[in-house]
Order: structure tokens, then C-alpha cells, then sequence
């Protein structure tokens, strides 16, 4: 068989990372597809600037025409991030029968069903292990390894940067704004932490696992979303006290036809898996009705990790090159879109409470909980020297989003209350 032609789309630290993989492991590639792999030309903005792998400077180009348009080039490998432009270029590689391999969670989160429909459409694959959790193959696990099972709940650490962030605060006491300088002097961070920091990014990825999991097109904006940022010391350390451990967590879950997918700061109790998991690791627990549960779990982003699921796709678009079954391995969702109304969620909370310090505040509060039907599993009170304020931990059983945020909001109406300085998802194991 000949040898076949790559297009690499951006040549960043995961560019490198597929150029370094494909050099070193070239033995093992031909052993796996039988056939030589080449990278034939590789797209950049400055083909002057200095890298830190060496590349012939012949392969570089600024002109995605001569990757695009060159018909010896069989597969693109997209890493160069960005929406606009690049959706327009894997389309049209797409078009002209290119196979496409991408990592770009952005992308796939937005406009992954039109590609998808395209790549069907000119018989290509569309593979993009890569865009969710780097080298963990969670993607391939849900297609393959659980394809005959019914998938009733993922729920994860799919952001690297913010469980560096919250495990430091947690281990070490430290503020979230110091963390956060250190999280981006160590590269875990950009410049603009936004995307990580205030959830979008695992958002992205769990629209992503929503739609492969429950087999339903979930789109970007079904996902509910809240970050970090105003996660305090404070918190951290009343969790500790009553044995619980705060993550971003992303959540998808199916219950009949219907399903709910946010991401969220969460406390989870001490012993549930995922609590362990520690700095920029990421981990996905995912609940089927045959298997039961299991969890995948590993480095959620960097160069080689990343590049390794890259060229991981890689070898799967090269087999489907040699058995002509390129293009077959999309399946479009077997269910309509059902999302749940908030009536249908249900949750556990931690509340911070700052009240009055006066006879019957307690009573009060207690009895707004329990005109919804709402009890309390864990209570902490404790005064506070100024202003004859007190500060009320709640850890509520199980309750309705309808009636916590009821609740909220006559908790925020009550005189006594002076402030609810924080709310939370709790998850037991």
C-alpha cells in the first residue's frame, strides 16, 4: 500500500506533539496500517519562526490552498484551534474526499453535527478523540467499548486547569487569584482563563459526551453553566469539615427519555472516585445499565497526550483506508432532544448563610426549607465577632431545582439573612 499523505493544520505544542509521534513511532505506525505515513506539508502563521521541534522548512506553508487543494494529501490533522476559518477548511477538505482528524473541542461543540453530515455525505471520516479529556480515549470508549450498553450518566473532571486551581486551594489553603498566577507562570493557564475558569471549555466537552453518550444532538446551549471564580478559601474549608471535596464537575444524566447536562463547582464527598483525582488530571465516570460503572482517567491535555490520541485517530482513518470503509462509522442520534424542566433535577446543596444573630432566625430559615419539603442531612453554625452576625452551613437532602431556587429566593427576601454568601451541588457517593 503506499504511504499515506498528511496536512497537518497548525504546528502549536499538540502539532508538535503528532510530528514528534509520527517520526518516533514510525515501527510501530507501519506495523499497525501496513504502510508508510508522511507528513507531506504542514500549515502555519510564520513559516520564519523559531519552533521548539525541528521541521524542513520546505514542508511549512502559510497558504492553506497547498494543503487543501493537493490531491496526493489523503488525511488533514487539525490542530490549530479557531472556529470560523477552520470549520470553512475542513469542510472543504471534507468536499474534495479528505479525511479530517481534529482536536478542536470549540469546533466539534458548535458545528460538529454539520461536519459530521458532511464528512457522511463525501464518504470521509471525521474522527476527534482528541477534543475531549487529551489522551484519556473516552470517546472511543462510549462508540465502542459500551456501545451495546444504554448510557444513563457521565459525570467528570474535563478541565485540567481549573482542578490544578481548586486542588491547590484545597491542599495548600491558598486563594483562588494566587492559584490562578501560579496556574499561568506554569502554563496551565492563559493569559484569558475565562474559557477554563468560568466553565466554557468543559462545557464544550460535555455537549460533546452528552451527544455520543445518550446518542441525542445536545447542543452548547443546553448545557448550564457556572465556574469557579467566586469559589472561596472559605468554602473549601467548610467542605473539608464535613468531607467533602469541590471539583468542576461536568454532569450528564438520562433518566427515561429525558436528560440534563451542566458543569458546575461541586462538592463530592471524600470517597467517591473522582474526589481523588488530583492537579491538571482529568477523569470521566460513566454509569451504564449493563456495565455498571467505570471510569476513565488520565492526563486531560499537553503536547503528547493529546497528539496520542490525534494519531490514535489517525490509525483508525488508515484502517477504514484499507478496508473502504471510510465515511460508515458516523451514526446519526437515535433520540429526539428531551431536555428535563428544572422540576426534574434533583440534588443535594451546601448553602453558606450569613444571618442575624438573634433568637428564632434559625427557626425561620428551618421552616422555609421545610414548607417544600426540604430537610437538612448536615448543619454547621458558627458566630461571627462583627456586626452579631452568624454563619449558617447547610448540606440539604434531596432536592428539586424548582424548589431550591424557591428557596434562594426567600432565603434572599428574608430581614434576618443578610447575605447567602455560597451555593453548591453536593454529590455522594
Amino acid at each position: 500500500m503506499k504511504a499515506i499523505s498528511i496536512g497537518l493544520l497548525g504546528l502549536g505544542t499538540v502539532g508538535a506533539g503528532v510530528i514528534q509521534i509520527i517520526k518516533n513511532h514510525q515501527d510501530k505506525l507501519m506495523h499497525q496500517v501496513g504502510c508508510p505515513v508522511i507528513i507531506k506539508k504542514i500549515l502555519v502563521q510564520d513559516i520564519n519562526k523559531t519552533r521548539s521541534i525541528e521541521v524542513e522548512k520546505e514542508l511549512l506553508t502559510s497558504n492553506a490552498d497547498e494543503i487543501l487543494n493537493d490531491k496526493e494529501i489523503d488525511v488533514i490533522i487539525e490542530v490549530m484551534g479557531g472556529v470560523g476559518a477552520t470549520k470553512d477548511y475542513l469542510i472543504n477538505a471534507l468536499r474534495q474526499g479528505k479525511h479530517v482528524v481534529t482536536a478542536n473541542k470549540d469546533l466539534m461543540a458548535l458545528h460538529g453535527s454539520e461536519l459530521l453530515t458532511v464528512a457522511s455525505e463525501h464518504g470521509c471520516d471525521l474522527f476527534y478523540e482528541a477534543s475531549v479529556a487529551g489522551g484519556i480515549p473516552i470517546l472511543r470508549g462510549l462508540v465502542d467499548g459500551l456501545a451495546s450498553d444504554r448510557i444513563t450518566q457521565m459525570m467528570g473532571i474535563v478541565n485540567g486547569t481549573t482542578n490544578y486551581i481548586l486542588t491547590k486551594m484545597s491542599n495548600e489553603g491558598r486563594s483562588y487569584d494566587e492559584v490562578l498566577k501560579e496556574a499561568q507562570a506554569l502554563g496551565f493557564a492563559e493569559a484569558d482563563p475565562t474559557s477554563d475558569v468560568e466553565g466554557l471549555d468543559a462545557a464544550r466537552k460535555m455537549a460533546i459526551l452528552a451527544t455520543l453518550g445518550f446518542s441525542m444532538h445536545i447542543d452548547l446551549e443546553d448545557v448550564e453553566v457556572s465556574g469557579i471564580s467566586n469559589v472561596t478559601e472559605e468554602d473549601l474549608r467548610y467542605g473539608e469539615q464535613l468531607g467533602y471535596t469541590m471539583k468542576l464537575i461536568g454532569y450528564a444524566h438520562r433518566e427515561e427519555e429525558k436528560v440534563e447536562v451542566s458543569v458546575a463547582p461541586t462538592f463530592l464527598s471524600d470517597n467517591h472516585p473522582l474526589a481523588s483525582v488530583q492537579n491538571e488530571y482529568n477523569a470521566v465516570y460513566v454509569y451504564g445499565e449493563a456495565v455498571g460503572e467505570t471510569m476513565f482517567y488520565g492526563p486531560g491535555a499537553g503536547s503528547l497526550p493529546t497528539a496520542t490520541a490525534v494519531v490514535s485517530d489517525l490509525v483508525a482513518v488508515i484502517k477504514n483506508l484499507r478496508l473502504g470503509v471510510n465515511g460508515r462509522s458516523a451514526v446519526t442520534p437515535q433520540y429526539s432532544k428531551q431536555l428535563k424542566d428544572d422540576g426534574e433535577k434533583f440534588s443535594k446543596y451546601f448553602l453558606r448563610i450569613h444571618v442575624q444573630d438573634e433568637v428564632g432566625v434559625f427557626a425561620e430559615i428551618t421552616s422555609i426549607f421545610a414548607k417544600h419539603g426540604v430537610s437538612f442531612e448536615k448543619i454547621l453554625q458558627l458566630p461571627i465577632k462583627k456586626n452579631e452576625t452568624s454563619e449558617i452551613v447547610l448540606v440539604t437532602h434531596r432536592s428539586s431545582l424548582t424548589d431550591y431556587d424557591q428557596i434562594l429566593q426567600k432565603l434572599t427576601d428574608l430581614d434576618a439573612v443578610k447575605e447567602i454568601k455560597s451555593a453548591y451541588r453536593v454529590v455522594r457517593n
